[in-house]
């Protein structure tokens, strides 16, 4: 195919990293983004350059655009993380030569050419060739949530209790984790915002589901925590919500921090909890475990897709947006629950 010179994306107004954060919620996409113009990228020699077909939208994006991430902004780059593709060209190294002409997940790390563009530039190492029968919103979903999900549950497993607890449990990764758990014979303990959430989650294998404004929420919270004694907290909030259900957690007890959905203060309540009943926090980022679990890597890579062609995984659609119209529908389609948003070139 003929490769264009120019190409359309969302571009980063911001640079670097803000001084003001806002929040994880996206008001509006105009402080952060402008729709334009860009020379179309060159890979270089362990790279590959994708047509993109369809652009996810992650929290990290969301935090990223809004100079929150871990990752510096590059002002007039394109903006996006993760997305689906046909590789289109390619470095001189012989891999990425190998995946010419091949629909792949993809991630675009580093780079600073992201998915939320008509063409997108990834690492080869970081491609994912898909299967036909994977849907393109599974494949533009396959990497960041389905691998988490797995090294997630593995992280429970190694654990050895049967019930552990999850924030945000509404959330596509959530969902994944629940249905893995529940094949798996655990018991997750998920927290929400709505009680239109309970009963979907129970469902799909959630052992309880807590609503968080709830007037009694504390009270069931301890009951709980009481009865399943889950010792895993994979915890993507943070904030007054995960300070309380760390607090209330047994010994041995390992909180797991992923995300930062709420931006309040994080207080430990009782420190004393770490020295005497060894209790412990760390963090979680995939990049990370996807370098040091290569030989899980492979076996979770071709797991999840399996799942998403046998129908035991679907990434439940909110909105696919074009393009063009993304700068107005975006932060509107955000705002809905359950689902996801896509960005369609």
């Amino acid at each position: 195919m003929t490769i264009p010179s120019e190409m359309k994306a969302l571009l980063l107004v911001g640079d670097g990293y803000t001084k003001t954060p806002s929040g994880s919620a996206l008001e509006a996409m105009e402080p952060y983004l402008q729709p334009g113009g860009i020379a179309v990228p060159t890979p270089g020699p362990s790279q590959v350059l994708i047509k993109v077909s369809l652009a996810s939208i992650n929290p990290s994006d969301v935090a990223f655009i809004k100079g929150q991430y871990a990752q510096p902004r590059a002002k007039g780059q394109p903006a996006g993380f993760e997305g689906v593709g046909t590789v289109v060209a390619s470095g001189d190294e012989p891999y990425p030569k190998n995946l010419i002409g091949k629909r792949v997940a993809f991630t675009t790390g580093v780079t600073n050419w992201g998915s939320w563009a008509e063409y997108a530039v990834a690492e080869a190492a970081v491609c994912i060739p898909l299967l036909g029968t994977v849907r393109d919103e599974d494949g533009a979903a396959m990497i960041v949530n389905p691998l988490t999900a797995i090294a997630m549950l593995d992280i429970v497993k190694t654990e050895g209790e049967r019930a552990f607890i999850m924030t945000a449990g509404a959330s596509q990764l959530s969902k994944l984790i629940i249905g893995l758990a529940k094949e798996a014979g655990f018991r997750p303990v998920v927290t929400v915002r709505r009680d239109e959430q309970i009963a979907p989650l129970k469902e799909l294998g959630a052992a309880h589901v807590l609503n968080e404004k709830a007037a009694d929420f504390k009270t069931v919270l301890r009951q709980v925590m009481k009865a399943e004694q889950p010792r895993i907290f994979l915890d993507a909030v943070t904030g007054p919500l995960a300070s309380a259900i760390f607090d209330v957690m047994p010994k041995r007890a390992r909180w797991i921090i992923y995300g930062r959905l709420d931006p309040e203060a994080t207080v430990i309540r009782q420190p004393g909890q770490l020295i005497f009943q060894h209790k412990h926090i760390e963090g979680f980022w995939l990049s990370e475990w996807m370098r040091q679990s290569r030989e899980r890597r492979g076996a979770a890579i071709l797991e999840a897709q399996q799942r998403f062609s046998d129908g035991r995984w679907s990434t439940d659609v909110t909105a696919i947006v074009p393009l063009a119209e993304a700068m107005a529908r975006v932060p509107v389609e955000l705002a809905k629950p359950n689902g996801k948003v896509f960005i369609q070139p």
